[in-house]
């Protein structure tokens, strides 16, 4: 256990995969920087029959994190959800100059403790930052891409760090609309969330929203509450968001991607950005790559969704412009 804590503070080869509350410890895993690139996911599908591991009371690593401090800047992405987010952070590796991030279970963990009302996760979360602030030699930042629903937390997370940036990625409502009736476990995903999601978008509101009775009422309520939420963040800490639309960033990714480079200080040319931006990464499928994927593809089956779907689309499209003539913030973001 000394050599553990010892070694914490060095780099993140310890990675702190997961927090429980209950017991006020820490798992950590071993994280060489390829691991971290290969990993689309920092969550339970991170783990093998052969992953190894151990639990560390929570008092220890703050002892063994309380000297440090964070090497290197730490970013977020915040996002609604399959809307391009892990691209993204995946064209923010080509650079070689970040240590990615992607959604990390001990983020997620938190944010439902938070919602728990937990005594003391201020402090629990201040560890994990520095725990999460830790970077290879050669890295200039450190982007984190919190899990879609972590972003509630994206105010206090901001707030903790103030040289900290992030990205909140969204796409229209009507986009979002195809791509979540047209993927094959969206209902599970939209299902597991919605009563989090309800919960919150009634304090985004000055009025009880209608609650949805149906599965494209609840991805419109999904992208509203997480649209809203990012709208917040945008009040809060004005030029150190930077709103991003995924369609956007399809439609010219060279000239998107030196915006975003820029603005969280990672050092670019932009001949390198539209080197990145012909990227062998847009032409895999981000959270599995050994999948072909395109933009067009991606077109290809929004548009058909759209053929599928289009009665449920207009529907829920009404559904959210019923609430815009309730809302003002609302309208203004339909």
């Amino acid at each position: 256990m000394a050599d553990l804590l010892a070694e914490l503070g060095a780099s993140p080869e310890l990675y702190p995969f997961a927090f429980d509350p209950g017991r006020d410890a820490m798992f950590f895993i071993r994280m060489a920087a390829a691991d971290y690139q290969r990993a689309s996911f920092l969550d339970e599908r991170l783990l093998t029959p052969t992953t190894r591991g151990q639990w560390v009371p929570v008092a220890d690593v703050a002892r063994a994190m309380a000297a440090r401090a964070g090497s290197r800047p730490l970013h977020f992405i915040f996002h609604s959800g399959h809307v391009g987010s892990t691209l993204l952070s995946r064209l923010l590796d080509e650079t070689g100059k970040v240590l990615s991030l992607r959604e990390p279970l001990a983020l997620r963990t938190i944010a439902e403790a938070y919602d728990a009302g937990r005594s003391g996760l201020d402090e629990r979360l201040e560890i994990l930052l520095r725990l999460w602030e830790r970077s290879f030699g050669d890295t200039e930042a450190v982007i984190l891409k919190a899990t879609s629903t972590a972003e509630r937390l994206g105010s206090k997370l901001l707030a903790l760090r103030a040289n900290s940036k992030a990205v909140t990625l969204n796409v229209t409502a009507e986009s979002y609309l195809a791509t979540m009736l047209a993927a094959e476990n969206s209902a599970g995903d939209l299902n597991a969330h919605g009563p989090e999601r309800f919960h919150r978008l009634g304090g985004l509101l000055t009025a009880a929203p209608p609650r949805p009775t149906n599965l494209s009422e609840l991805a419109a309520m999904s992208w509203l509450v997480e649209r809203l939420t990012q709208d917040d963040l945008q009040r809060a800490f004005g030029e150190r968001t930077l709103p991003l639309d995924f369609d956007a960033l399809l439609q010219d990714t060279g000239m998107v991607l030196a915006k975003i480079l820029a603005h969280l200080k990672i050092s670019a040319t932009p001949e390198e950005a539209a080197m990145i931006a012909s990227s062998p990464v847009l032409a895999r499928y981000s959270k599995a790559p050994e999948h072909a994927y395109s933009a067009k593809l991606r077109a290809d089956r929004l548009e058909e969704a759209r053929r599928l779907y289009g009665a449920e689309i207009r529907a829920a499209l009404i559904w959210l412009e019923q609430i815009g003539q309730q809302h003002a913030r609302v309208a203004a973001i339909l």
